[in-house]
């Protein structure tokens, strides 16, 4: 396995690899690493000929009062679960290296679609076109042919999925599905915030979107009683963000659905942010 902290390396190792006919598939992440994130390792080396995952805390997407510094940065157990994992190149930029100049006076950005401005975008105003430029920039330095995103982000995804459809972008966003923990919480990088009290009343979340699965899928097409079920359930939870059921392609509510949509929750246990989803599918 090849680590690289140049992009110009990066870039020249990718382009070798294309000029010889084989496909590349990128695996962006933050570190931290867990098995949602080897199953996108996974999936990109089951689909491409060659893998490359990053590992970048990206500053411009955390607001001032975010965990930016407190962010976990496991280097070396990252890097032996990559290993195994059979990723053949890890870029490992530093934040000077993707932002000349510093990050906070880099003064070109991605502006996202409308897509970025409801959920998190009320609450993380700053964040998704951080977000779009970082992974802009990541795509320019490992160029490749496809690159996987775990569908637990989902509002991310849409963003993504946008830019590359608006600006033409010449790679295949993958969507992968959530992975969970055995007693359903959805894997994240913060899990590891929670206290064994936290981490147990955490499970409100992924109850309450089963909950509304299975109501959906007894047809319920009413928003607003989805919702409520949400709300019931998640009282565990020291604040909740939002619990909405909204359109998959718009993230805006609806009166009732008549094409696929989604239900989001975003809540805070102590310290600790989490997100999770569920898409309901009209068929």
């Amino acid at each position: 396995m090849e680590t690289f902290s140049s992009i110009d390396a990066m870039r020249a190792w990718c382009r070798e690899k294309s000029i010889s006919g084989k496909t590349i598939g990128l695996v962006p992440t933050m570190g931290a690493l867990h098995e949602g994130h080897l199953s996108l390792v996974h999936a990109a080396k089951n689909s491409c000929d060659h893998c490359v995952t990053s590992i970048f805390v990206n500053p411009t997407q955390f607001a001032a009062n975010e965990d930016l510094d407190q962010y976990p940065r496991p280097i070396e157990d990252d890097l032996a679960m990559l290993r195994h994992a059979g990723v053949e190149a890890v870029f490992m930029p530093t934040a000077d290296e993707m932002y000349p100049g510093g990050a906070e006076r880099h003064a070109t950005s991605v502006h996202p679609s409308a897509v970025a401005l409801p959920l998190e975008g009320v609450h993380r105003p700053e964040h998704f076109a951080g977000v779009a430029t970082v992974v802009m920039k990541l795509f320019q330095a490992a160029p490749s042919d496809r690159a996987f995103f775990g569908r637990k982000d989902f509002q991310q995804l849409c963003v993504i999925e946008h830019m590359v459809r608006d600006l033409n972008l010449p790679i295949e966003i993958v969507p992968c599905d959530i992975v969970r923990e055995p007693d359903g919480l959805a894997m994240s990088s913060r899990n590891r915030y929670l206290s064994d009290n936290e981490r147990q009343r955490a499970l409100c979340i992924s109850k309450s979107l089963n909950l509304v699965e299975r109501a959906f899928l007894d047809g319920s097409r009413d928003p607003k009683q989805l919702e409520s079920i949400m709300g019931d359930h998640l009282s565990p939870c020291d604040r909740v963000d939002y619990a909405v059921v909204v359109d998959r392609q718009t993230l805006l509510p609806v009166p009732k659905i008549t094409r696929n949509a989604v239900a989001l929750v975003a809540a805070r246990l102590g310290a600790t942010r989490l997100i999770d989803n569920r898409e309901l599918e009209t068929g």
